[in-house]
């Protein structure tokens, strides 16, 4: 038994059992990748996967037990590495964070500045993608941690922190009728066409329970991922902006009005997210801190190892 043949495992899974693209991701040939599937299979004395002809359908009993051992060695096998590096160097290297457009653009520009004052050497790759990329991601071990509001609470893998608390706000061009409004009501937003963002992004569902709520059926007509784009087609006059707060920009936004409206929407709690037992760099630690003072690196490490101590620097 070796650690390819684990990867192999991990990464058959991970491609839906198309041993071609297995290879691919792998750097290796199809015929290498079954080899090694069928040496290990030999050596346990079990076969891992349900097999139709020479096709791969799924994984055996055995196979998934093996899919979770692997998961651990792998990860711990990185971890080792991700040690050596921090003693060796602990401020130099990569840190890599999975976040959405409305985070990596509003929430983070001011962390990212202080982060790389104090860690020049280090480099940071902010990958924007769907809260489920961002999961996928911290699962596959792609990402140091994430930063999202939907989908990482409902991952078992997965250790969430709260970062910081909004609303969502309406938006509308300067000459609007609703600007003329002391308050807004979601009844009032029924007589307008309607632009946000996608289901799954930036609390949507908190914008579709709220009109669910009141009995109201929005006439949205549009949806983006980000809230530029939003706030583009509200400025075309394409219809009313619901925007997360903090991506309005007054100085820059200076052709839309921000209406009140923090009394219609719930408010939504943005996450940071790492996957349990994953070891962090000392330097990882410092960026999550400079997001929010709270979240040490001691109450981290108790939250993703609550049996290791917390003793490396």
């Amino acid at each position: 038994m070796n650690f390819q043949q684990l990867r192999i495992i991990r990464e058959t899974v991970r491609k839906n059992f198309n041993l071609t693209e297995v290879a691919n991701a792998l750097f290796t040939s199809q015929s290498g990748v079954s080899k090694h599937i069928l040496d290990l299979e030999d050596e346990l004395g079990v076969e891992l996967f349900v097999r139709k002809g020479r096709r791969l359908l799924g994984l055996t009993e055995p196979g998934k037990e093996l899919l979770a051992m692997a998961e651990r060695i792998l990860l711990e096998t990185k971890n080792i590495k991700q040690l050596g590096k921090q003693f060796s160097s602990s401020d130099k290297g990569q840190l890599t964070i999975a976040t959405t457009h409305t985070q990596a653009r509003y929430a983070l520009p001011h962390v990212v500045s202080a982060f790389k004052k104090k860690y020049p050497n280090v480099h940071l790759a902010l990958h924007q993608g769907s809260p489920t990329e961002i999961v996928q991601m911290l699962i596959e071990g792609k990402a140091d941690f994430g930063i999202a509001t939907e989908s990482l609470d409902a991952v078992p893998d997965l250790v969430t922190f709260p970062y910081y608390s909004w609303h969502h706000a309406l938006v509308a061009p300067n000459e609007h009728p609703l600007t003329k409004s002391k308050r807004v009501s979601l009844g009032d937003l029924e007589e307008y066409p309607l632009v946000t963002y996608h289901e799954g992004f930036t609390g949507r569902q908190s914008i579709d329970d709220a009109f669910t709520k009141s009995g109201i059926s929005p006439d949205i007509v549009m949806s983006a991922l980000d809230a530029d784009v939003i706030k583009t087609y509200v400025e075309l006059g394409l219809g009313v902006g619901i925007i997360a707060s903090m991506a309005y920009q007054p100085e820059r936004d200076t052709n839309l009005t921000l209406l009140d409206s923090e009394h219609l929407f719930s408010t939504n709690t943005t996450k940071i997210a790492i996957r349990k037992g994953y070891f962090l760099r000392g330097f990882a630690y410092d960026f999550i801190e400079l997001c929010s003072p709270k979240l040490t690196k001691s109450h981290i490490q108790e939250s993703l190892n609550p049996n290791i101590d917390a003793d490396i620097d």
